[in-house]
C-alpha cells in the first residue's frame, strides 16, 4: 500500500474539513430560510454532498493506512460504500425536491434578502478554498481526496455564483435569479449523488472495479512464463481501493517449489492492476489435458497470502 508519500496531516484536515462542511451546512440553511432564498437552501444541500464525499475519502483514507492482513478491514470499507450508498440517495430526494421549489418559483416570485445571500456566499467561498489549498498536496496521489478536491471547486463555483446573483438582485430587484440559481445547484446535487450512487453500487454488487479490464488482467496473467492458462477469474473491489482477486492457474506439472516463483510473479503483475489480495489456486497441465476423472487427482495447492 502507498502510505510513504501521504502527507502526514491529511487525515486530520479531511477530518476537520469534515466537521467545518457539516455545521456550515446548518447555518446555511438556517440563513437560507431566514432570507428565503431557495439559493442558499440548495447550495447547502450540495455543501452536504461535500460533506459526503468528505466523510468517505476520510474512511477510504484510514481503512488504507490499516494493516491488510486484518479480516476487519472489509467490514469498514463496506461500511463506508453502504453509507455513501443511503446518503446519496437521500440527496437525490432533496435534489428532486428543491428542482421542483425552484420551478414553482419561477412563477410565483417571493422576495429574497440579497444581503444574507452575499455574505453567507462569501463564507461558503472562504471555507471551500481553504480545504481546497488544505487538500493541494494529496490529490496527486489519493483517488478518493482527488474527488474530493473536485467537489469543493464545484462549490466555490456555485458559491461565485450566487454572490455575483446576490448582486444582481440587489441592484435589478429580480428576485426570480435566485430559483435560478436554486435549479441549477439543484441540478448539481442529483448529478453528484447520481455519481455517489453508481460508484458505491458497483462495489456493493462486487462489480468489476471501475477502471479495469477483466482481458487485460487475464492477459497479462497468461503472458508469466510458465503459466498454461487462467480460468474462474473473480475480481472485486472490498472498497474504493482495495481489489481483490481469486482464479485457477493451469501450470506445467512440476513441484511446488518451482510453482512459488510463478505465484511470485503472478502477484507482482497484479500488484501493478492495484489487486492486492489475491488467492490463487494452481492446477497441473498433465492431468488436467487426460481424460480419466482428472478432478481426483489434480494437484492444487492453495495460496492465499
Amino acid at each position: 500500500m502507498s502510505h510513504h508519500h501521504h502527507h502526514p496531516g491529511t487525515g486530520k484536515i479531511l477530518k476537520w474539513s469534515f466537521a467545518a462542511t457539516l455545521a456550515f451546512v446548518v447555518v446555511e440553511l438556517i440563513a437560507g430560510l431566514r432570507a428565503s432564498s431557495l439559493a442558499l437552501i440548495s447550495d447547502a444541500g450540495h455543501n452536504f454532498t461535500d460533506a459526503l464525499a468528505l466523510i468517505l475519502a476520510t474512511i477510504a483514507f484510514y481503512v488504507q493506512s490499516r494493516p491488510a492482513n486484518d479480516v476487519k478491514t472489509f467490514g469498514y470499507h463496506r461500511a463506508g460504500v453502504l453509507a455513501a450508498f443511503v446518503n446519496a440517495l437521500t440527496l437525490v430526494v432533496i435534489g428532486g425536491w428543491l428542482v421542483w421549489e425552484s420551478w414553482q418559483r419561477l412563477w410565483r416570485p417571493e422576495p429574497v434578502q440579497e444581503w444574507t445571500m452575499l455574505w453567507v456566499s462569501l463564507a461558503s467561498l472562504a471555507l471551500n478554498g481553504s480545504i481546497m489549498l488544505g487538500l493541494r498536496h494529496e490529490k496527486s496521489h489519493d483517488l478518493n481526496v482527488r474527488a474530493t478536491f473536485v467537489h469543493m471547486f464545484g462549490d466555490a463555483l456555485s458559491s461565485i455564483a450566487i454572490f455575483a446573483g446576490a448582486i444582481a438582485i440587489h441592484f435589478t430587484g429580480w428576485s426570480r435569479i435566485d430559483a435560478i440559481l436554486s435549479l441549477f445547484i439543484a441540478a448539481l446535487i442529483v448529478w453528484t449523488a447520481w455519481d455517489i450512487i453508481k460508484e458505491s453500487l458497483n462495489v456493493l454488487l462486487e462489480g468489476l472495479p471501475s477502471g479495469l479490464e477483466l482481458r487485460a488482467v487475464t492477459n497479462a496473467m497468461r503472458e508469466v512464463e510458465g503459466v498454461v492458462d487462467v480460468h474462474d477469474l473473480h475480481i472485486w473491489s472490498l472498497g474504493s481501493s482495495a481489489h481483490a482477486l481469486s482464479c485457477h492457474v493451469l501450470i506445467e506439472d512440476m513441484p511446488p517449489s518451482a510453482s512459488d516463483s510463478i505465484l511470485r510473479r503472478l502477484n507482482d503483475v497484479l500488484c501493478g492492476f492495484q489487486i492486492q489480495h489475491t488467492t490463487i489456486q494452481f492446477e497441473h497441465a498433465r492431468c488436467a489435458l487426460s481424460e480419466s476423472g482428472c478432478s481426483i487427482q489434480a494437484v492444487s495447492h492453495q495460496h492465499d497470502r
